[in-house]
């Protein structure tokens, strides 16, 4: 299966498909979105109906959506995916499936498929992927299905819940109907007068003793109690105004009313009555139908409440979605406070033990507070996690958790995931001890799976934003959440008109150390050094980890001082020993820094100028560089010249120039030195010591070298042939460092100047390039010498190399570097190492030549030395090949 080669920018796009629950488009979007994620042709999210038939709530088949449709389950991949966890056919599913017609018709060469669970574990759908070709899977794969099948799930839950709650309505309204039928022909109880507040009793029937524990003759005429004493203090006042009212108005009265049971308990009753009147037009007494109708009344409550809390978060997502819901449920169910915590748990020994609770919303007397994170055991929600279910109507006080609220009762529900797991809690509390609870806790149940189906969606919201913004080894910002916070904190800093500082810092030989050691040691020591610098800078700004060894500090309106003693502190903890598995590390950072509005305009021009700092501060001595306009126009050269220098080479307008090399003790011509030369025509001519070191840090030098090498041979051939005289002894070309790293340089440079004899030619190697790979070094020189070709190590004297090593190397003769040639007549200590490199090399049967000779007394000099060649100004600067042709290479 195909996966982007960027883990963030999935779960990104995953978030952005699942995204908005409860969305029309929620099943569209997300079988579009795992499509293109996962590189398949075909992606299908179905509920499981009746009779093993499945409908399909959206289908996404090459590139658009197609019409839903109803299909058996029976003989398909589907119905084994329904049997397990995840289901995998990798290949030829269609012959695994011979009567599946739907697999043909698409052309699907594979299949995977996971089970949509309900909270009680059980499957009520599924989502499957199909490919037309084998299917490939990983890790990654598997975790972007579990997440996407874990949010199709709980929305198709939500959308049942939704179903079962209206069909509850119709159910509760039909009952209403159907009960106000039967108690128009319930036997009736009679009571007197209008106006007696005792509602004393004439006539009762049978059925009162199951209503109110007292027998029909211990209610007549209040002979035990009275009826009125019966109804419950809230509703006498009530009850007895809409009665007078009716009848006042000659209209039947219908009233609903609680009223105690002998043994203490409340039931809810409804009552149907009218006045009773003589022949004379008098009212006699009231007649009137009375039934228990608690389990309904209390159905309808519920009902009223959930939908009362329903409407007032249907359209909210995300934390205020859970504000809302406790806020509602702790008014709905009378409650001081409640709150909808997160579970957390920690390992304890081989398993996962919950340990501690982060509340998401939580509401105390009216108020919503901050999230508060508290310990788990001996506390309520302890026992809602153990039992499920948990109800406590009197306590000894208690403080809430993060709060100075005593509370002597509580109702909590635990929050399950799809997969029966806990993943939080949801609690109400109260100040005073509870007399009943059917009611709230009917209400906590219906809306736990809701709360819970959000949850999870939250909590895996925020697992793909930790995947897509959260650096995996250090736990700081990513890249990508780093860029998206500058251009926020760059807005703030516009609008209110203050600065912003963006420093980048740069781990100096982190590499070397992951290289050498492994990465898992590279991975501790990154760790390490992250936590420093979060310890230094987390007051100060944003830290974030941008790459390998590469970190970024965002500082708000900090002055230059501020900054300034920031960057020590920074420095001075990277460099501070760091210890990891009985090795002592030593590291350094380099820091290049910028300031809006004092350097650049725009969030994206800081980090560009930090950028450029921190180029200039890998270069530089003390590692530390503040950003200059300088710097930009540098760059901006650089970039344009190694476009320009590109093109020059590969449309050959460079030139090769030529400076004679001479025999110190007769001055006679032995050779020359081949140098390339650059005229652009906007800049003219380009110094070789600016486009030279370019073209080895953009990677043009190979492509440089190889034309030098096919030039020289070619202009060596054209002497050959123009002039009587040839170039007497050899022509010096230089080889880059790059070049040198080729094994098979050798045989590459005898295919470039094929015609010319090997012995026409000395390969001039810097001396810092042998020093690379020494092993290497020597194989390849003795390789040059074998073919014929002369050697010459330049630039002599300023690398690291022993009289040991140059025993090794087959090389003809040492280049004495023109800095010390330079200063030499006057500088007694250059004076002694010209002198040292001149005997170097007649122990080791090599021949010296200077460089850079400008002066008759530097010639002298050098010849009394015993050097036995130069080149430099004062015998011939480098001349293009004809000029040089013809002051040198002229017939006597």
């Amino acid at each position: 299966m195909r996966m982007w080669n960027n883990a963030a920018d999935i779960f990104r796009q995953l978030a952005e498909g699942v995204g908005q629950s409860g969305s029309p488009n929620f099943y569209a979007t997300l079988v579009e979105r795992l499509a293109a994620i996962l590189g398949v042709e075909h992606v299908l999210v179905a509920a499981v109906a009746e009779q093993g038939m499945a409908e399909t709530l959206a289908v996404w088949s090459n590139g658009a959506l197609q019409a839903n449709f109803t299909y058996s389950l029976s003989g398909t991949p589907c119905e084994t995916a329904l049997g397990r966890e995840f289901c995998l056919y990798d290949c030829d599913v269609q012959l695994r499936f011979p009567n599946n017609s739907l697999l043909n018709e698409l052309g699907a060469e594979s299949y995977m498929g996971l089970p949509l669970l309900a909270a009680d574990g059980s499957p009520v759908g599924l989502l499957s992927v199909l490919k037309n070709a084998p299917m490939h899977t990983d890790g990654l794969s598997s975790e972007i299905l579990r997440i996407a099948a874990a949010q199709a799930g709980a929305e198709l839950g939500r959308q049942k819940a939704e179903q079962a709650l209206r069909k509850s309505e119709e159910v509760a309204r039909e009952s209403e109907r159907r009960l106000d039928t039967l108690l128009n022909h319930l036997p009736g109880m009679a009571y007197r007068c209008l106006n007696d507040r005792e509602w004393t009793m004439q006539l009762v029937s049978q059925g009162a003793e199951a209503l109110t524990g007292y027998r029909p003759d211990e209610l007549q005429g209040n002979r035990v109690i009275s009826f009125a004493a019966l109804i419950h203090p809230e509703d006498q006042d009530k009850l007895f105004k809409e009665v007078q009212s009716a009848i006042a108005s000659k209209r039947p009265y219908r009233v609903v009313y609680r009223l105690q049971h002998r043994d203490g308990s409340h039931r809810w009753i409804w009552e149907q009555g009218q006045a009773v009147i003589d022949d004379a037009g008098e009212i006699v007494c009231l007649e009137g139908f009375i039934s228990d109708v608690t389990d309904q009344q209390e159905s309808q409550r519920v009902q009223n409440a959930v939908l009362q809390v329903a409407s007032t978060v249907t359209t909210r997502v995300g934390d205020d979605y859970f504000q809302q819901l406790i806020a509602t449920l702790v008014e709905v169910l009378e409650a001081d406070a409640g709150f909808i915590a997160l579970l957390h748990t920690s390992p304890q020994g081989s398993e996962e033990v919950y340990g501690q609770a982060t509340t998401v919303s939580m509401v105390v007397e009216g108020k919503s507070l901050e999230q508060h994170t508290f310990a788990l055991k001996e506390s309520p929600s302890e026992q809602v996690v153990l039992e499920r279910e948990a109800v406590v109507h009197d306590s000894p006080p208690l403080l809430l958790a993060g709060t100075l609220l005593p509370v002597r009762a509580w109702i909590g529900r635990r929050l399950d995931n799809a997969n029966g797991e806990a993943i939080g809690v949801m609690m109400v509390f109260y100040r005073q001890p509870l007399t009943t609870n059917a009611f709230a806790t009917s209400v906590l149940q219906i809306l736990s799976t809701g709360a819970a189906a959000e949850l999870e969606r939250r909590r895996d919201h925020r697992h793909m934003h930790q995947l897509a913004y959260t650096d995996s080894t250090t736990g700081l910002p990513n890249r990508v959440r780093f860029m998206e916070l500058l251009g926020t904190m760059w807005k703030e800093a516009h609008q209110r008109e203050h600065g912003l500082s963006l420093l980048l810092l740069d781990i100096r030989r982190f590499k070397e150390v992951n290289d050498l050691h492994g990465h898992q040691v590279g991975d501790q020591l990154l760790i390490t050094v992250a936590d420093r610098l979060h310890r230094i800078s987390h007051t100060a700004g944003s830290l974030a980890r941008l790459s390998g060894d590469e970190f970024a500090l965002l500082l708000v309106d900090a002055d230059e001082d501020h900054v300034n003693d920031l960057i020590e502190q920074l420095r001075a903890v990277v460099t501070q020993p760091l210890h990891l598995e009985r090795r002592v590390f030593h590291l350094d950072v380099s820091i290049g820094f910028a300031h809006y509005p004092q350097d650049v305009a725009k969030a994206g021009e800081l980090f560009n100028a930090a950028s450029i700092a921190l180029h200039h501060a890998k270069r530089r001595e003390n590692s530390i560089c503040p950003y200059t306009q300088t710097m930009r126009y540098a760059l901006q050269r650089r970039q344009l010249m190694s476009e320009r220098l590109s093109a020059a080479i590969s449309e050959q307008r460079l030139q090769l120039y030529f400076q004679p090399q001479v025999d110190l003790t007769n001055g006679r011509l032995t050779g020359a030195e081949a140098l390339c030369r650059w005229h652009d025509a906007e800049w003219g001519w380009v110094s070789p010591g600016e486009f030279i070191p370019l073209a080895e840090e953009r990677g043009l030098i190979r492509g440089l070298g190889d034309w030098v090498l096919e030039e020289s041979a070619r202009q060596l051939m054209a002497w050959g042939t123009q002039n009587k005289q040839a170039l007497p002894g050899r022509l010096s070309i230089n080889i880059s460092a790059q070049q040198f790293a080729d094994p098979e340089l050798t045989q590459h440079i005898a295919q470039l100047t094929a015609g010319v004899p090997t012995n026409a030619i000395s390969l001039e190697l810097t001396e810092s390039d042998f020093m690379r790979d020494l092993d290497q070094a020597v194989e390849i020189t003795h390789a040059m010498r074998k073919a014929g070709y002369a050697l010459s190590i330049d630039d002599f004297g300023t690398g690291y190399s022993s009289l040991a090593y140059l025993r090794r190397f087959a090389t003809d003769a040492l280049k004495i570097d023109i800095s010390f040639v330079r200063e030499m007549l006057d500088n007694r200590h250059d004076r002694t190492i010209v002198q040292t490199i001149i005997a170097m090399a007649q122990a080791l049967e090599m021949k010296t030549v200077a460089e850079g000779v400008e002066t008759q007394e530097q010639a002298r000099l050098l010849a009394e030395m015993g050097c036995n060649e130069a080149q430099g100004y004062w015998f011939g600067r480098p001349l293009p090949a004809d000029e040089f042709a013809a002051m040198w290479l002229s017939p006597a």
